[in-house]
C-alpha cells in the first residue's frame, strides 16, 4: 500500500501560508486526480485546490480555519482502495522538529483555552500548550500582537512575550491576584508590524459595552484582514496629504464623443477610471521616487508600475487588484484590464496572483460622491491617489481676450504618502504633474 502526501502549493508571489475553511472531502472518501478537494483563503481570495493523486482520503493533518505553510503536508491518501476506511481524522499543527523545554513543577496553570482568544483570533494548539505550561491567561494572550495570517500569533510571538515577561522584576504577593493585561518593554531590535517596536502593545482598544436594543455584528475574515492592514499602515508610515483640483472638461467631452463606437469598436465600456490611471502612470515615470517600498533603512525603487485598483465588493468589503505592467498598456489596454479585474472581484473570481504585486494605489472615492478624501497607504507601498467626483462648477476661464466665468468639470486629487521617504515638495510635485496631464487631454486624440 502506497500512501501519498498532499502538499499546500504554492499559489502566487509572496504568499507563504493559507487558512484552511473547508474540506470538500471527507476522511474515507475516495478521491479522483484534478477533483476538488479543500477550499483555503489566502489574504483575501478563496481557492479550491483539486487532488494531486488518486487514493482514499485517510488522513487530514489541518482543520477548518487552522492555517498551513505553504510545502506543508495538509492531507495523505492512500493508493491501496482496500485501506481502512475508519481511521480517524487526526490534527498535527504542531511542528515536530520544535522542542520547547519548559518546566512543569514550576509553572502550572487551571485555565483552560479555548481554541480562539477575545479578539476572534485563531489559537493554534502549539501555542495553546505553551500559554497552558507557561501560566499565560487568556487576557494576557489578548495583548500579544500576533504576526501571523490574521494576527494570528505564532510561536514566536509567544515565546517573544515570555522572555520579555521573565526580564521584569516579579513582586510577592501573600494573596493570588487576578491577572491583567501587560505591556512588555521595548527590545532593542523589535520588528512586530513591520519596523514598528512593541510599545504599540500596550495601546488597547476601549471596552465597549452595547446598550439595550444595539446589534451586535460580527467581523466576517476580510473585514478582519481589512481592519488589520489599516491599523498597520498607520503605525507604519507617517502619512502626509497633498491636494490639487484638476479641470478635467476636455476628458469628459471627449469621452462623450467616443464612447458609442468605443463600445462598437472593442465590445466594452470605457470609463474615467482608465484615463486617469494613464495620466497617473505618466506622472510615475516622471517622479519613480513614488514607486517604492521601505525595507529597514532601504528604499527599494520598483522597476514595474504595477498598479492597484480599490474595488467596492458587493458585500461593502474592499479588495485591490493589481494591473501589471501598466506602462506598457495603451487606453484600450488599460480599459480592457480595468474592467476585467473589477468584474472578477464582484464576481469573486479574482486569482491570488491578481491581487499581489501593487506599487501604487488609486481609489476612487467619487464613486461614492465624495469630492476628495485621505486614503491610507497599501502597505508596502508609500503613496496612494484618491480621485474625487467629477463635478460642473463655476470657473473663471482665462482667454486673450480677457477673463470670463464658465462651466467647466472639476475634481479633487488627493494624494497621501509616507513622509518617511516622500518629502512634501516630491508628493505635491506629484500629484500636480497628475493634474497637468489630465488638464492637457488632447480633445481630437484618436482611439
Amino acid at each position: 500500500m502506497a500512501q501519498i502526501e498532499i502538499r499546500l502549493p504554492k499559489m502566487g508571489e509572496s504568499v507563504t501560508e493559507a487558512t484552511i475553511t473547508n474540506w470538500i472531502k471527507s476522511v474515507g472518501d475516495k478521491v479522483l486526480l484534478d477533483e476538488p478537494l479543500v477550499e483555503v483563503a489566502t489574504d483575501k481570495v478563496d481557492n479550491e485546490l483539486p487532488s494531486e493523486a488518486e487514493g482514499i482520503l485517510i488522513k487530514i493533518l489541518y482543520e477548518k480555519d487552522q492555517v498551513a505553510q505553504v510545502g506543508d503536508v495538509i492531507a495523505i491518501l492512500e493508493t491501496d482502495s482496500n485501506a481502512a476506511l475508519t481511521q480517524e481524522k487526526t490534527t498535527t499543527s504542531q511542528p515536530t522538529e520544535t522542542k520547547i523545554e519548559i518546566i512543569e513543577s514550576t509553572k502550572t496553570s487551571n485555565e483552560k483555552l479555548n481554541k480562539s482568544d477575545s479578539n476572534g483570533r485563531f489559537l493554534s494548539p502549539l501555542v495553546r500548550s505553551i500559554a497552558e505550561k507557561e501560566s499565560i491567561s487568556s487576557s494576557e494572550l489578548n495583548a500579544i500582537i500576533g504576526t501571523g495570517q490574521d494576527g494570528r500569533i505564532t510561536k514566536k510571538d509567544i515565546l517573544q512575550f515570555l522572555e520579555s515577561k521573565n526580564d521584569r522584576p516579579i513582586e510577592k504577593t501573600s494573596t493570588p491576584q487576578a491577572t491583567s493585561p501587560v505591556s512588555s518593554p521595548l527590545p532593542k531590535q523589535d520588528a512586530i508590524l513591520g519596523n514598528v517596536p512593541s510599545f504599540i502593545s500596550s495601546i488597547k482598544e476601549p471596552i465597549v459595552v452595547p446598550n439595550p436594543g444595539d446589534e451586535i455584528i460580527e467581523m466576517d475574515r476580510m473585514r478582519k484582514i481589512i481592519a488589520d492592514h489599516m491599523i498597520m499602515s498607520k503605525h507604519v508610515s507617517p502619512h502626509v496629504t497633498s491636494y490639487v483640483e484638476a479641470d478635467v472638461t476636455n476628458i469628459v467631452n471627449w469621452r462623450n464623443k467616443v464612447k458609442k463606437r468605443f463600445l462598437e469598436r472593442e465590445g466594452e465600456n470605457i470609463t474615467f477610471t482608465p484615463i486617469l490611471i494613464e495620466a497617473i502612470v505618466k506622472s510615475i515615470k516622471d517622479f519613480p521616487m513614488v514607486n517604492v517600498s521601505v525595507s529597514g533603512n532601504t528604499i527599494i525603487k520598483r522597476k514595474d508600475i504595477n498598479i492597484g485598483m480599490a474595488t467596492a465588493l458587493p458585500s461593502g468589503n474592499l479588495i485591490v487588484p493589481v494591473i501589471k505592467n501598466a506602462d506598457r498598456l495603451n487606453l484600450v489596454g488599460l480599459t480592457k484590464t480595468v474592467n476585467e479585474l473589477a468584474k472578477n472581484a464582484r464576481d469573486n473570481k479574482l486569482k491570488p496572483e491578481d491581487i499581489q504585486g501593487g506599487t501604487y494605489t488609486v481609489t476612487n472615492v467619487g464613486s461614492f460622491g465624495n469630492v476628495m478624501g485621505t486614503p491610507i497607504i497599501n502597505q508596502p507601498q508609500v503613496a496612494i491617489l484618491a480621485l474625487g467626483a467629477i463635478r460642473k462648477v463655476p470657473a473663471v476661464i482665462e482667454t486673450p481676450e480677457g477673463d470670463f466665468i464658465g462651466i467647466r468639470h472639476k475634481m479633487f486629487l488627493s494624494h497621501s504618502y509616507d513622509h518617511r521617504v516622500v518629502d512634501g515638495a516630491l508628493g505635491g510635485r506629484f500629484v500636480k504633474r497628475v493634474a497637468d496631464y489630465l488638464e492637457s487631454f488632447d480633445l481630437n486624440r484618436d482611439l
